[in-house]
């Protein structure tokens, strides 16, 4: 005979049993008002039984009439209401305090701050509150903020931002990987990893995915064993892997045993049938192929010059104080940094501009200006010049994160084709496209001006970015798929695709939301009917161009201090949202404290849009040292 269950029985409570038993419903259970006990079963027996057994309140409402039981019922529900919101009210302001611990230290980790600030900023918080509203300071002073609560916090958003992750990758039907390696002031190696995934619905995520120490060697195999365990850790078939962009540096790109050799080999273990495309970093190609003009002679001149004022605090002042009294339009020179991309062109603007204001002032500190006056030279800075404005306006296209790699490559294209287009020019002494040229070449005779020697720097230039990114143009057809599929050939294109290219470009509807929402995002109106297609726009819109998210979140850490890869990651993350806010203990046991130096130009904290929002009911089903589910 199967065991009877309560449960199954629907049993509800009944008006009447109010005036009759002095019972109540709280949460599905029938509890005594007069004595608060609970009875076990919710039927009629047990609720008389125990308003006549029971002794802690036999006889209290015997002499009560009908009127006077029910004004006594709404008395005690009344009393057991207000005890009931006692407690609710406290607890809701234990999980608003730590609702707010969590906030402030997600934004100290997204601005890389020391995990100690959050003492500070409870400090500047009691003091605002005994100004506004002391009334509330207890709330306030209930908000834990130390070093070792904000580092524990730090630790709970990161993990539960690498569950999501994980989750989210589940739906990834391509994906590729951005991996560069940089080294700390503590001489440890630090390995940073990016994933760049799209889903079922043509939807990107780009994330930062680890930060891995290299306390050993730093060989491709050592590279490779890291990246390799990142992605079993995210659960991801080596199938779905598309590209793999890297630095350049040897251990990443070594055709025998470096990363992407070593990766590509276990693709062929794995038996995958598609090829792994591999990238060197095409900011960082931009920037190699700037070298090609083998100009260091005019930059090693302008940075003597540069640094005889700036290193020398005297001269320092009196040279600002100097193009004060002339009145000149900018008021100092910046300094020239290699590690800064846009560094050389904005030193050579200034200089070029401030030139006679330059030697006037080494002169009247007895230098010898003999190099910066030379006509050779000066025109030479003027080219230099023209041409890196060109290149850090081209890098500034390349720049940003969510980049499609089809978009990097038309401006690579575009600047190629700049290049013979100036080259042409150049040999005619037409100087429309360098104005800093066309100054020098006013100033001094037409004979003086080198126009054919600029006009081969140009060709050196342009043949460096046709062998540097070659790799670009053996993908041309994929990018065209994705920036143009209206405007492709499609007997050119692969035998796979050809049958569902035609549907598509027979498909007026599909050509008129193509022109209406352009390139980038039409691939997400691509139908379910064409799924060869949507596969292949896929792998397109997964593959990094640049190593960019790298080289912005380089940093230096302080020797001895705690991992950094919880910090990185609630600082870079940029899509993941919807977080509830976990409930849980101050976190001791982290003693450890963390600071994050950014050596990039751009600020990370400028860039990030991860959004904490609380769900209370998430927080309150939780409990204390129980963490909350974090949700998309």
């Amino acid at each position: 005979m199967a065991k009877r269950k309560v449960d199954g029985e629907n049993r509800g409570f009944k008006a009447r049993w109010e005036a009759e038993y002095m019972f109540t419903e709280v949460k599905g259970k029938a509890v005594c008002l007069l004595c608060g006990e609970s009875v076990a079963v919710m039927k009629e027996y047990n609720l008389r039984r125990h308003h006549e057994t029971s002794k802690k309140h036999k006889d209290k409402d015997k002499n009560m009439d009908m009127e006077q039981r029910l004004q006594k019922v709404e008395e005690l529900k009344r009393g057991l209401k207000s005890r009931q919101a006692l407690f609710t009210k406290a607890k809701s302001q234990s999980e608003a305090a730590v609702e707010a611990s969590f906030i402030v230290a997600e934004e100290v980790a997204k601005s890389a701050r020391p995990f100690t600030e959050g003492e500070f900023i409870k400090n500047c918080m009691l003091k605002v509150c005994d100004t506004v509203c002391p009334d509330k300071r207890q709330l306030f002073s209930n908000v834990s903020l130390s070093r070792n609560t904000v580092a524990e916090r730090v630790d709970q958003l990161s993990t539960n931002l690498k569950e999501q992750l994980v989750e989210k990758g589940k739906d990834f039907i391509a994906y590729s990987l951005a991996a560069g390696e940089s080294t700390d002031t503590s001489d440890i190696a630090q390995l940073s990893i990016f994933i760049r995934g799209v889903d079922s619905s043509l939807g990107i995520t780009e994330e930062f995915l680890a930060l891995r120490p290299m306390h050993g060697t730093t060989t491709g195999q050592d590279l490779y064993e890291e990246v390799s365990r990142c992605v079993n850790e995210m659960g991801l078939p080596w199938g779905k892997l598309v590209g793999l962009t890297t630095d350049g540096a040897p251990a990443m790109c070594g055709h025998r045993s470096g990363l992407v050799a070593r990766i590509r080999e276990r693709m062929r273990d794995e038996n995958v049938t598609g090829e792994l495309t591999a990238y060197h970093c095409v900011i960082h190609q931009e920037s190699l192929c700037g070298k090609a003009l083998k100009m260091d002679h005019v930059m090693s001149i302008i940075t003597r010059a540069v640094n005889f004022i700036r290193a020398k605090g005297l001269n320092h002042r009196q040279f600002k104080a100097f193009l004060g009294e002339l009145d000149t339009e900018y008021g100092d020179l910046p300094y020239h940094t290699a590690v800064r991309w846009l560094s050389q062109g904005k030193v050579l603007q200034r200089c070029f501009e401030l030139h006679e204001e330059i030697c006037l002032f080494m002169e009247s500190k007895g230098k010898d200006t003999t190099e910066l006056r030379d006509e050779t030279f000066m025109c030479e800075m003027a080219f230099l010049c023209d041409i890196t404005s060109h290149l850090n306006a081209m890098n500034l296209q390349l720049q940003g994160r969510g980049r499609v790699i089809s978009d990097m490559y038309s401006t690579v294209k575009a600047f190629k084709t700049k290049l013979i287009l100036w080259e042409t020019q150049m040999r005619k002494e037409n100087l429309s496209h360098f104005p800093s040229c066309q100054t020098m070449k006013e100033k001094l005779s037409t004979a003086v001006f080198p126009s054919a020697q600029f006009a081969d720097k140009l060709n050196i230039l342009a043949a460096d970015f046709r062998r540097r990114f070659a790799d670009f143009e053996a993908q041309k057809s994929r990018f065209e798929l994705l920036a143009n599929p209206f405007g492709v050939d499609v007997e050119s294109a692969p035998t796979n695709l050809q049958m569902e290219l035609i549907e598509l470009q027979c498909n007026d509807t599909l050509r008129e939301k193509y022109e209406r929402v352009g390139a980038a995002e039409f691939a997400r109106f691509i139908p379910d009917t064409l799924p060869q297609l949507r596969i292949q726009a896929a792998q397109t819109l997964s593959m990094f161009g640049s190593t960019y998210l790298w080289d912005t979140t380089k940093y230096q850490a302080q020797p001895q201090t705690r991992d950094m890869g919880p910090l990185l990651i609630c600082s870079v993350t940029a899509v993941l949202q919807g977080v509830s806010l976990p409930a849980g203990d101050d976190g001791s046991g982290v003693t450890n404290d963390s600071e994050i130096v950014c050596l990039s130009d751009k600020v990370i904290a400028g860039r990030h849009s991860l959004t904490h929002q609380a769900r209370r009911e998430e927080i309150r089903g939780g409990g204390r040292g129980k963490p909350g589910s974090f949700v998309f």
